[in-house]
């Protein structure tokens, strides 16, 4: 999520810069491409998952992977990661107002900071699921 995104919940990861980014991209390509296997040697493939063992799926067009707990929307997931992503746990528990400290320590995008700066006054949070749910976002059953 970039800090020139219109809105809080951002469709693209800046974990990365771009270069990276592309070369992460062509490693894939061939992989993408081909619809198939593309190792020579079939011990390298990766196994598909086994009997009774939860079935990892991605959402292609996101980037959530597993799916989305019960309860939730994507939005919700989406943001609520991207708030975990800048706060660390030494940051708890806090109040609002420190936890935007905190991001802004951390060099968190403005939208981030402007989100924490919506929590209600006098509440102490004392994690990151705290914060979610005083900032009106649902949370999984």
């Amino acid at each position: 999520m970039s800090e020139n995104d219109a809105g809080f919940v951002g469709s693209r990861s800046t974990k990365h810069n771009p270069r990276l980014d592309e070369e992460l991209e062509h490693e894939v390509q061939g992989m993408m491409k081909a619809e198939r296997a593309t190792r020579s040697e079939e011990w390298r493939e990766v196994e598909p998952v086994g009997e009774g063992q939860p079935d990892v799926d991605a959402d292609p067009a996101g980037s959530l992977t597993g799916g989305i707990p019960v309860g939730m929307t994507a939005d919700a997931v989406t943001a609520r990661a991207e708030l975990a992503r800048w706060l660390d746990r030494a940051d708890f528990p806090s109040t609002g107002p420190e936890l935007v400290e905190a991001a802004r320590d951390h060099r968190a995008p403005d939208v981030v900071a402007d989100e924490l700066s919506r929590l209600p006054e006098g509440e102490v949070y004392e994690r990151i699921g705290d914060v979610v749910r005083a900032l009106g976002y649902p949370t999984e059953t």
